[in-house]
């Protein structure tokens, strides 16, 4: 455990909303935007660059997040978003 407590920047406290995102790579970096996509404005509201070995250990994250969330509340399937709203991976 560190000494030093996690201390979080007051402008990202609150956080931010997003309701789609893209992810491009590099051969040393993974970039991931998180977009807000509203009805006249469509606006990257936050950039994460990581390397791919972070970005491998936070799929797996992920993974158990999602499985432990559905082992208590039960799988969910939504329905797929209709139209460009959604997570995306561009075409390489």
């Amino acid at each position: 455990m560190s000494e030093n407590p996690l201390a979080i920047a007051e402008a990202l406290a609150k956080g931010v909303y997003c309701n789609e995102a893209t992810v491009h790579h590099t051969r040393e970096e993974v970039f991931v935007d998180f977009i807000m996509n509203a009805p006249g404005r469509r606006e990257i509201v936050s950039r994460v660059v990581m390397s791919p070995g972070h970005a491998k250990r936070l799929v797996t994250v992920f993974g158990n997040l999602i499985t432990t969330y559905e082992k208590q509340v039960g799988k969910k399937v939504e329905e797929a978003p209709k139209g460009p709203i959604g997570f995306t991976k561009p075409d390489a």
